[in-house]
């Protein structure tokens, strides 16, 4: 079991974050963006930054070439659906994406906005986790 700290003060303990939001046990912030049979889509339960949302697989895969072809394609889509949600809604201009397949759980993808208050801490890719931090 992994004990996880969320945004809101509060800490879970669970075996998998992912099956834990997809399943319902967990309740982001917010609610569901998006959820198909294939994907999951939510704001960041630990940082609480609006419009980071995590977009992630059902299925149990670590990295993109582990995807199927339907779910290939339907990431795709379903990053674009998110990334023309955040510039239209949010007004959000410019997005960090990050995936790694150095993890614990689900094939996940960050889609980070950029908001003005975070040059603060720079303009690079190395100045997200100080934002993270911060939020």
């Amino acid at each position: 079991m992994n004990n996880i700290p969320l945004s809101n003060g509060t800490t879970v303990e669970v075996r998998c974050l992912s099956c834990a939001l997809t399943s319902g046990l967990i309740k982001p912030d917010g609610g569901v963006i998006i959820e198909t049979p294939l994907f999951h889509a939510h704001q960041d339960v630990a940082y609480p930054i609006p419009g980071l949302v995590i977009l992630a697989s059902k299925r149990h895969v670590f990295g993109l070439d582990e995807l199927t072809e339907e779910e290939s394609i339907e990431y795709l889509q379903l990053l674009r659906r998110i990334r023309k949600a955040q510039r239209e809604v949010l007004k959000i201009e410019h997005v960090y994406y990050f995936y790694n397949e150095d993890t614990t759980h689900h094939f996940h993808t960050w889609l980070v906005p950029r908001y003005t208050w975070m040059y603060a801490f720079g303009r690079s890719v190395e100045s997200v986790r100080p934002v993270l931090l911060h939020a």
